[in-house]
């Protein structure tokens, strides 16, 4: 009697530490779940909140362009916007510690690298810029902290944003510098004159990032808009 209760006594024991290390693995789970779901819902805040800030750059800028009589002064670097914060290089830090490389930006944007481009790879044809000679040589137009364009009692805001201005790819003229130049495969007009391609992307901590991409033309009627690599 006393060998049949200890060994009903050893099974009760271990059938109370297989529930244990069950129950053990499902608590452990479905704290990894929660972990795992609140980050996947702070990725995705992030995220949207850089696509909104991308935005606000780019509807900022818009009026500021609308003024100008000829978009060649942004396509060759020598007019930039009032909303930048120093000279177009360098870099910029965020609230977490990162930072954001200007010049890195740029390189990515011509030709997808994060050094410079030579000139030869600027005119590259590629998937994403087709049009070799046209090709968009992206210069920085506007740069600055999104806190800096918010009214004083807005909520703070940790993002960093800028906008890239480069030549309409439909353009014949083979000089993207020049918005509307005279072609050069002997074409009766340039259908890309008047048009001019904007980049604005939005950095913040986390390394959350948001791009929009836009064309526009004389009056600044936009012609596309649509969320850009993120």
């Amino acid at each position: 009697m006393t060998r049949k209760l200890r060994r009903e006594e050893g099974l009760a024991i271990l059938a109370a530490v297989l529930a244990s290390t069950l129950l053990f693995a499902l608590g452990a789970a479905l704290v990894l779940l929660t972990i795992a779901e609140t980050g996947t819902a702070a990725s995705f805040v992030r995220s949207s909140e850089a696509a909104y800030a991308a935005d606000a750059i780019a509807e900022r800028v818009l009026p500021e362009l609308a003024q100008m009589p000829d978009w060649t002064v942004v396509l060759a670097g020598s007019r930039r916007s009032v909303m930048v914060d120093g000279t177009p290089d360098g870099t910029r830090s965020l609230a977490d510690g990162s930072i954001v490389q200007l010049e890195e930006v740029v390189n990515l944007a011509n030709c997808g690298q994060r050094t410079p481009c030579s000139s030869e790879q600027m005119d590259a044809v590629t998937v994403e810029r087709p049009w070799g000679r046209n090709n968009p040589r992206w210069r920085l137009y506007a740069y600055c902290p999104l806190q800096s364009l918010l009214p004083a009692d807005a909520a703070s805001s940790p993002f960093y944003v800028l906008l890239l201005v480069g030549d309409d790819g439909a353009e014949n003229d083979g000089n993207p510098e020049v918005d509307g130049g005279p072609p050069v495969g002997g074409e009766a007009s340039n259908p890309g004159a008047g048009r001019l391609l904007l980049r604005a992307e939005a950095f913040g901590p986390g390394g959350a990032h948001g791009a929009v991409e836009l064309a526009i033309r004389r009056s600044v009627r936009i012609i596309s808009w649509r969320e850009g690599p993120g």
